[in-house]
């Protein structure tokens, strides 16, 4: 029994790298290579450095001249390195020549690993900070197939070497984590980040897949990932995988539609559809090269308190199954989700929303911790040609419809309105439906959980089937009365 003194409080005590790495290294069983690409072999170290590597350890290599890589792992489709292809082609190599070398039947209790990376640290003139693809495969019985765990980082620090040091703390925990938390996905993420600050490395995309992972939604995973502030924003793509943000929007024009889409109704559908076809005129806007995402930000996922995880899947299974990418992100404020995409492209850029969200942004108070005010929030919202499409609205009052011709602003901010609404930044959605915009999602969810005759009309066409066949949203069947 461990001394305990009269005063003590219990706390969770996190075991150092070295003592992961020696726990791993101790286990007669775990058996596998290390292969790292573009900073050094800093996982693997700390395996050496914590003694008993032998057992462990089969193969490690960095096969770092381009021209060499290639002759090993073979040459990329898009010819690049830094990508989840190349990872994985790393992983399933090394995977096989483990398979072929080490006899089975002479080492029946061996739990075969592949441990990978390819990482682009920062560059001499510290204008991009890097980022890179850390996976792991592996088996916890002998007999199993494997189970695989991927994710993207990228680097905030601005010193390669420092950069290296914090993937080679992360490499550690990724491989201590998969083998003895891959029973809590949850914690496992969360210990991604033992001895390492937020503010050193940010991952925005993880997968887990495998016979381990069998029950894991990967949309739950994105936003625990948001959730822990491990990043600001994540996208899951009508499959329910995690994708890189960066890939999804590299190049791409960009239209964006804010909602908590609880359920997404028809007039979600009608302001997406609309506002595309406007979005799609613009020059240089071609459907090929034009994405649309729609944003759920984790403030709206927490409006009545604590996250509902059933309620978040609802959302998403309604959007992915209408075919759509889903972001979800931690930017209450427009400005910082037009940031956010501006960060991997230059092309267009739309936001499609209603009239009281239009209000809001001109609402001062949002924007009272910048320094310089609403001003400094619309100069970053507008200054890549961002137009607003905008939605109307019925007032019930006056049966009166609403766009941006009447709609009103306070006072002090009436001038400022007109500045962007003459310069064309504000464009009315005019072929809408009538029939569809007095539908709202808080009038749809009651009566969804209610079963309240009509819900179904209310959703976008094949929708409904969904919500009853997997009762999304509290939809209980009302039960039939019998005949007497």
């Amino acid at each position: 029994m461990p001394i305990t003194i009269m005063g003590d409080k219990e706390f969770e005590s996190i075991p150092t790298i070295n003592t992961k790495a020696l726990r791993i290294n101790l286990n007669e069983n775990i058996y596998g290579t290390f292969s790292e690409i573009g900073a050094g072999q800093e996982t693997v170290r700390n395996f050496f450095r914590a003694g008993g590597a032998s057992g462990t350890i089969a193969k490690t290599m960095s096969a770092y001249d381009k021209n060499f890589s290639d002759a090993i792992y073979g040459v990329e489709d898009d010819k690049r390195y830094v990508t989840e292809a190349r990872l994985k082609r790393m992983l399933s190599h090394e995977m096989k020549l483990i398979e072929e070398r080490i006899d089975r039947k002479k080492h029946p209790n061996k739990l075969f690993f592949s441990f990978a990376n390819t990482v682009a640290t920062i560059d001499f003139a510290k204008k991009y900070k890097g980022h890179g693809w850390v996976g792991i495969r592996y088996q916890v019985t002998p007999e199993e197939d494997y189970n695989e765990i991927i994710l993207h980082v990228r680097f905030h620090e601005n010193d390669a070497r420092l950069q290296q040091n914090t993937l080679g703390t992360l490499g550690v925990n990724l491989i201590h984590g998969a083998y003895y938390k891959y029973d809590s996905p949850k914690k496992l993420l969360r210990y991604l980040y033992d001895h390492i600050d937020n503010e050193q490395i940010e991952i925005d995309t993880i997968n887990f897949s495998g016979p381990r992972f069998k029950e894991v939604d990967n949309r739950l995973m994105s936003l625990q990932l948001v959730k822990n502030g491990m990043t600001e924003a994540v996208m899951f793509a009508p499959d329910g995988n995690n994708v890189l943000p960066a890939k999804v929007l590299y190049k791409k024009n960009v239209l964006a539609l804010r909602g908590s889409f609880r359920p997404v109704t028809k007039v979600n559908m009608d302001i997406y559809k609309n506002s595309m076809e406007l979005f799609l005129t613009e020059k240089r806007v071609k459907e090929e090269n034009t994405m649309c995402i729609f944003e759920i930000t984790l403030s709206n996922l927490r409006s009545e308190g604590e996250i509902d995880e059933k309620d978040f899947m609802d959302r998403a299974k309604l959007l992915c199954s209408l075919g759509h990418t889903v972001m979800i992100s931690n930017f209450q404020e427009y400005y910082k989700l037009v940031e956010y995409f501006s960060r991997y492209t230059k092309q267009r850029m739309g936001l499609a929303m209603g009239v009281s969200n239009l209000i809001d942004i001109f609402d001062e108070r949002y924007y009272r911790h910048l320094s310089g005010g609403i001003l400094e929030a619309f100069g970053k919202l507008f200054f890549k040609d961002l137009k607003v499409y905008l939605y109307p609205w019925r007032d019930d009052k006056t049966d009166k419809i609403i766009d941006s011709d009447n709609l009103k602003v306070h006072p002090r901010m009436k001038e400022l309105y007109k500045f962007f609404k003459y310069n064309g930044k504000v464009v009315d959605i005019k072929d809408y439906d009538p029939s569809v915009m007095d539908i709202h999602s808080r009038k749809a969810l009651q009566m969804i959980a209610n079963d309240t005759k009509g819900w179904e009309e209310m959703l976008p066409e094949n929708t409904a089937n969904l919500v009853r066949e997997q009762h999304l949203f509290g939809f209980k069947p009302k039960e039939k009365k019998q005949e007497a």
